[in-house]
């Protein structure tokens, strides 16, 4: 009974990671470039210099893929800059 409840949490989780996942990806339009870069900007202190450089080169990164269209990398290049100042 207790292997058989374990097993159906396990699946459940299986499949509301991915959903929840998704979710967490960042929108590629303007509020969330200008959101994003204002918290970029707001980095300071010595510590922070090397991830507010990696997280503003991703953010240029997602304004070009945003200028061609390319949404998909744009959200990659955004995640991957709310990661480098350590928000997700």
């Amino acid at each position: 009974m207790v292997k058989l409840a374990i097993a159906t949490a396990l699946l459940m989780s299986a499949f509301t990671l991915p959903m929840h996942a998704a979710n967490t990806m960042m929108k590629c339009d303007d509020a969330s470039m200008m959101k994003a870069q204002s918290d970029v900007d707001a980095m300071t202190g010595p510590m922070a210099k090397e991830k507010k450089a990696m997280a503003s080169k991703e953010m240029m990164m997602a304004k070009e893929s945003m200028k061609a269209k390319k949404m998909d990398d744009c959200k990659m290049h955004m995640d991957k800059a709310m990661k480098s100042m350590g928000k997700m």
